[in-house]
């Protein structure tokens, strides 16, 4: 038995994008980019560290050192350890020298290693897995973050990790066997996950990370979606350009020759036009968004996006109207784990130095949270509080009357998973187990 006090009860919050072992590694990593890095100085300050072996970054852009940093330029920062440091985009790492060094005497480069005059730059572009294999390193233990997503009120996941495949399945099995994961998940990722020994997680969408500057191949990528469908799987495809989506809505135009395919999922649709908005309800699409990115986000895109696109910058409201299903994600490590900071930014379409970005764009209370309602398996529906149901809970301190002109975390009280009790700051005697007759 809990005395809530009058505090509002809510189902569970599911996060429909993230990546659940990137976001644990960041735990081990520098932060060198916004906001917390923003200039040179900052950023020499940042990568600093005392000690030895690899220095491992995230979060870089552009803006630091107006660029992409060769390896011979970050050796001017890191000259006599080996330095991996990951673009903000979560596509590229930057090596300097010591770590190209250490990299290529223990693996053969991949196709993903940049070349210039023969010389390797030290950008390695979409390379993940054989990052890993070269570097001999394992997954990480989840425990941390998903114990902070518990004191958010997160009863459920989908990793949207492209690489996920039946050893990642493996891993997450494990994890949320031992208690170290104590969400519900949902694992996307590539076509081979289908293969993976049955676990407690559920197979999500075959996910497609479409890159502007190298689009795959047009029948290929059509012939990717096919058969992700002949698994039963939906699609889940990254689009935050433009011509990302356009590539992706004609190709799922081609797949499905003209018609509907209702259910398949567009990431991120960071820009998007009214046309495409048309052009995605037609095709009976649904869209995970991620609002806190402009608040996180917001003032760079004012700085880089074309002016004309302003007002297409991660819409809400909009694909709302025109009748496609919408869900929230946090898509971190990339962007914040906290959903209830990802509802203020739906609500508030603020940047950090206080700009609105699409104001038309912004949501209620209500349509905010019920991003995070939606039920994974069909963002048409939003999972209820109902007898019979699984008792997915989050429980706030204050009637939601209160928490809706507030939408913080720090409201969380107590949350349950399957009934059971994952976070608690409940401030009263042990809660009771009661049996009725």
């Amino acid at each position: 038995m809990i005395d809530a006090n009058g505090g509002a009860l809510l189902p569970g919050l599911h996060d429909h994008h993230i990546h659940l072992c990137a976001l644990a590694a960041r735990n081990a990593s520098i932060l060198c980019g916004p906001p917390q890095v923003t200039n040179r100085a900052q950023f020499a300050a940042a990568l600093a560290a005392p000690g030895a072996g690899w220095i491992r970054a995230i979060g870089y852009h552009e803006s630091i050192l107006s660029g992409l940093p060769t390896a011979r330029e970050l050796d001017r920062f890191v000259p006599q350890r080996p330095l991996r440091m990951q673009h903000r985009s979560g596509r590229m790492w930057l090596i300097n020298s010591a770590g190209l060094e250490e990299l290529l005497a223990k693996a053969p480069p991949p196709p993903g290693f940049e070349r210039e005059g023969g010389r390797f730059t030290g950008r390695l572009f979409d390379e993940d897995p054989w990052l890993r294999k070269a570097l001999d390193s394992s997954p990480p233990d989840c425990s941390a973050v998903s114990a902070e997503l518990a004191r958010h009120g997160v009863t459920g996941v989908t990793d949207m990790s492209p690489h996920n495949d039946p050893s990642m399945a493996a891993h997450f099995s494990k994890q949320m066997q031992s208690g170290a994961v104590l969400q519900h998940c949902q694992i996307a990722g590539a076509l081979s996950l289908a293969d993976a020994q049955p676990g407690p997680w559920r197979l999500g969408p075959a996910k497609l990370h479409l890159h502007e500057a190298a689009l795959p191949d047009f029948d290929e990528t059509v012939q990717f979606y096919k058969a992700a469908h002949d698994q039963g799987r939906k699609v889940a495809i990254h689009c935050v350009s433009e011509v990302e989506l356009v590539f992706a809505l004609a190709t799922l135009e081609a797949a499905a020759n003209g018609g509907g395919i209702n259910g398949d999922r567009i990431e991120h649709a960071s820009v998007a036009s009214p046309e495409l908005v048309t052009f995605m309800h037609k095709l009976g699409l649904s869209v995970c968004s991620q609002p806190h990115f402009v608040a996180e986000r917001g003032d760079r895109y004012l700085a880089d996006v074309e002016q004309r696109h302003h007002p297409d910058l991660y819409r809400l409201r909009s694909l709302i109207l025109a009748g496609i299903p919408l869900a929230g994600g946090s898509d971190a490590p990339f962007g914040s784990a906290d959903p209830w900071a990802a509802m203020r930014a739906a609500v508030s379409r603020e940047t950090g130095e206080g700009r609105i970005i699409g104001g038309e764009e912004a949501l209620s209370p209500e349509d905010a949270l019920a991003l995070f309602l939606a039920d994974p398996e069909d963002f048409t529906r939003q999972r209820r509080i109902a007898i019979g149901t699984i008792a997915d809970l989050c429980l706030l301190d204050r009637p939601w009357g209160e928490a809706r002109k507030r939408l913080l975390a720090a409201d969380v009280t107590a949350t349950l998973v399957s009934g059971r009790i994952v976070h608690n700051r409940i401030n009263q005697a042990p809660i009771q187990s009661v049996t009725r007759t």
